[in-house]
């Protein structure tokens, strides 16, 4: 009889925690998902190449109905205790939100649960005692505080299914659960916080389907202020409401269908008299979803607001990656505090957001500034006035021709050191300053527009050939344009799944601005090689990144007071905010401030007569300087070398604990991949030591301060000792060409068996045929085992 302790982890689930729950009357292929990986493992950047860290996964997680999870449950071999996997059920309970958690090694369950009353959470009960799924259900029920049968009916209306395999992340089910249940207590507003690329409208279309098909809600509006938001929406996530469903276009309104699409400024004309929402009674919609709601909707006395306002007695749910806190727009003011919270840092962690690495170029005139010389004219014979520009005047105020070649001879080197038709955002100062980089960008890259002179586009409101190509670089599968320069229309609405370089040419003067334009490359595409981008930053602007509130939840910044002055729509623009028609394309303020500016699409044009042209002045780079997220999230400024032997020792107190792990592990990789996961990017270490040594004399040297050897030298050592006197003469020419890898690549490389069908392997024969030279494959592991010993014998 086998023993119950000789058992895998997986024996113990097949053998006695399945047959459990089956007794308890649990469902096994509708209630019991096994094995469920509710992450993709956070990306790591190693040089222009990436890899990627564990996933998170669970057991067991237990739904009473699909995409309502209320356990979960973590197995381990019997030769730890019950309990020994409580803490890290606890661990994923707690990101999934969900209220119970078993831990077990097939003797019986190790209960915790999260709604017990004080001295009961936690105890032992025998195998055959599991809950029913009615039991966990209430206490869901209890951990929710759903009180009543038609609370209970809305909050477990089954989701929206299409027969694929797509069901929402783990984040999105939390956003959506958490929305219906608070929807179905009654909760009249509701902000729902998710960085851009998340899946915001695909967990709207959720909320609505549910609540629609419990007929909670049977009017449903969705607002949105960019058409590629309506149209995208329409076009995908929305499409299952078929004929269910309209666009509101041209002011016309239908009041026969059931889900609506709408612009904010195709339903009012800023003047009560002409206003086409006011077609609609009062009380015609339930239920409002308000895409992008830190903009125009954040602003108590704007005009989109009053839309809110006269379907007051709706419900009305917020969506944003940015909520906007200043002292006098608040969205939280208005929502409430978010209901669910996904960020950037938690996106990235869990390896559904890409991660960046940041270039910063300091330009000469930007980091000392540019004061012209005594009788300096500009391109059209003007005196220029004598004063210090910096980077706030460049393109706004001051126009310098060689700044603009210069950016723009950076981007196109980055490009060709990587891969010329890698999509690119330019973000420019306005629509003059788009129109200028596209030229310089034009001449930089002459050869590839004369192939395609879609190559560089400007993409501004302005632009309508440009507007036309919106969608063709979007678009993974046109490849053409590559490059695009815009000012203020590509920063939000826009999805650039393979967008893998920003360029920021343009002065952010916020975070919500600056982390709408990061979310322009966060999308991950792995079957088109996009699982990174890069942040090329002329003006210092990634400095937002170390700001306290880059990835926090949003602060209350704003009090409500009487005699309160609210931002106008003029002092939107100044921000940077876009504001924009009915058709999605403009809308003109006369503004006081100078220089005088218009917004065209999103874009600001200034007057091109409040600008100052030059030529003629020395524009060189200064300096460079490459940043990598951390473990952390934040970007790396320390020296690399540094930050390394921090993390080293972090793991390692001391040579001797590195050493006998090194020498202990059946696989290099294992430590390789474990330090990669602290956040150290090796292939950047090997740039900043600049030598040709082993990945284990970088840790070394960079940790220990021990004295290191190259590869070349390590492998010279070992053919010197003759230590394979033991093996035929072909085994030891094999083992030979593995030395020569090793000094050319290093020990990862050899360590993969894959390595034996390639040059110069494939000249001993196939990989099965050089293994039997060895005796077989545990006979060439154990040669491998030793070459690799011989390695690191001095140390």
């Amino acid at each position: 009889m086998t023993n119950k302790k000789d058992l895998s982890e997986r024996d113990i689930c097949t053998k006695f925690i399945t047959p459990a729950l089956e007794k308890a009357g649990w469902d096994m292929q509708k209630q019991v998902r096994e094995e469920v990986n509710f992450t993709d493992g956070r990306i790591y950047v190693k040089g222009n190449l990436t890899t990627r860290g564990k996933r998170r996964r669970a057991d067991y997680i237990l739904y009473y109905k699909p995409n309502i999870p209320v356990a979960i449950i973590e197995a381990k071999n019997n030769k730890q205790s019950v309990m020994a996997g409580i803490q890290q059920g606890l661990e994923y309970a707690t990101i999934l939100d969900i209220p119970t958690v078993f831990s077990s090694n097939g003797d019986g369950f190790y209960e915790h649960d999260r709604t017990a009353a004080s001295g009961n959470v936690e105890r032992t009960i025998p195998l055959d005692e599991f809950p029913t799924p009615e039991e966990l259900w209430e206490r869901y029920k209890r951990y929710k505080g759903i009180a009543t049968p038609e609370v209970e009916r809305i909050s477990a209306q089954d989701y929206f299914f299409d027969g694929t395999s797509h069901s929402p992340r783990y984040y999105q089910q939390i956003a959506i659960n958490r929305t219906v249940e608070a929807i179905a207590k009654d909760q009249e507003r509701i902000l729902l916080t998710m960085a851009t690329g998340t899946g915001k409208t695909y967990t709207a279309f959720q909320i609505i389907y549910r609540l629609w098909k419990a007929g909670a809600k049977k009017r449903i509006l969705f607002l949105a202020d960019r058409n590629a938001l309506i149209d995208q929406t329409g076009r995908e996530d929305f499409r299952h409401f078929q004929n269910k469903m309209t666009v509101i276009k041209h002011k016309k309104i239908d009041k026969s269908y059931e889900i609506y699409l709408a612009l904010y400024q195709g339903l009012t004309n800023y003047d009560e008299d002409k206003d086409a929402y006011r077609e609609f009674s009062p009380s015609f919609f339930d239920l409002i979803i308000i895409d992008e709601c830190h903009r125009g909707s954040a602003s108590e006395d704007s005009a989109w607001r009053e839309i809110l306002d006269y379907f007051k007695t709706a419900t009305h749910i917020g969506l944003t990656a940015t909520p906007k806190e200043t002292e006098t727009i608040s969205s939280t003011e208005y929502f409430g505090d978010p209901i669910y919270t996904y960020s950037l840092k938690q996106g990235i962690e869990d390896g559904f957001l890409a991660p960046y690495k940041v270039l910063r170029v300091g330009l000469n005139v930007d980091l000392e500034g540019w004061r012209p010389e005594a009788g300096k004219t500009d391109k059209s014979g003007q005196l220029v006035e004598d004063r210090i520009y910096n980077r706030k005047d460049y393109d706004r105020n001051l126009v310098i021709d060689e700044r603009t070649e210069a950016v723009a001879n950076k981007i196109t080197e980055y490009l060709t050191k990587t891969n010329r038709f890698d999509k690119t955002i330019v973000f420019c100062v306005d629509i003059d300053h788009a129109q200028r980089m596209r030229a310089a960008l034009a001449n930089a890259n002459s050869d590839l527009m004369a192939q395609n002179p879609k190559y560089v586009m400007q993409i501004t409101g302005d632009n309508e050939e440009g507007k036309r190509e919106l969608d063709n670089f979007l678009n993974p599968e046109e490849r053409y344009p590559v490059i695009a320069t815009t000012s203020k229309l590509m920063t939000t609405g826009v999805n650039a799944p393979t967008c893998k370089l920003i360029v920021l040419d343009s002065n952010i003067g916020s975070i919500t601005e600056f982390k709408q334009i990061i979310g322009r490359g966060t999308r991950i595409n792995m079957e088109l090689g996009k699982t990174f981008f890069t942040i090329l930053d002329f003006r210092n602007v990634t400095a937002w990144c170390a700001d306290a509130d880059f990835d926090g939840d949003p602060v209350r910044v704003k009090e409500l007071r009487e005699g309160d002055e609210f931002e106008t729509p003029e002092d939107e623009l100044a921000d940077g905010e876009a504001i924009i028609d009915e058709t999605g394309e403009e809308v003109l303020f006369d503004s006081p401030r100078e220089p005088p500016e218009i917004i065209t699409g999103g874009d600001i044009i200034s007057d091109r007569r409040s600008k100052v042209y030059v030529n003629g002045v020395n524009v060189a780079i200064l300096n460079e300087r490459i940043q990598y997220m951390d473990d952390n999230g934040k970007l790396m400024t320390v020296n690399m070398k540094d930050y390394t032997r921090e993390k080293v020792r972090e793991q390692y107190q001391s040579l001797n604990d590195f050493l006998t792990k090194w020498h202990n592990a059946d696989k290099k990789q294992a430590i390789i991949d474990e330090l990669t996961q602290q956040g150290i990017v090796l292939e950047n270490l090997k740039e900043a030591i600049d030598k040709e040594m082993d990945i284990f004399d970088m840790i070394c040297y960079t940790a220990f301060d021990q004295p290191p050897l190259t590869r070349a030298e390590r492998a010279k050592q070992v053919k010197k000792r003759d230590v394979f006197t033991q093996y035929g003469e072909q085994a030891r020419k094999v083992l030979e060409a593995l030395l020569d890898k090793y000094a050319d690549e290093g020990i990862e490389n050899i360590e993969d068996i894959k390595v034996l069908k390639v040059n110069p392997f494939d000249q001993f024969g196939t990989p099965t045929e050089i293994i039997k030279l060895f005796g077989g494959k545990q006979d060439y592991l154990q040669a491998l085992s030793l070459l690799e010993k011989a390695l690191y014998q001095a140390a």
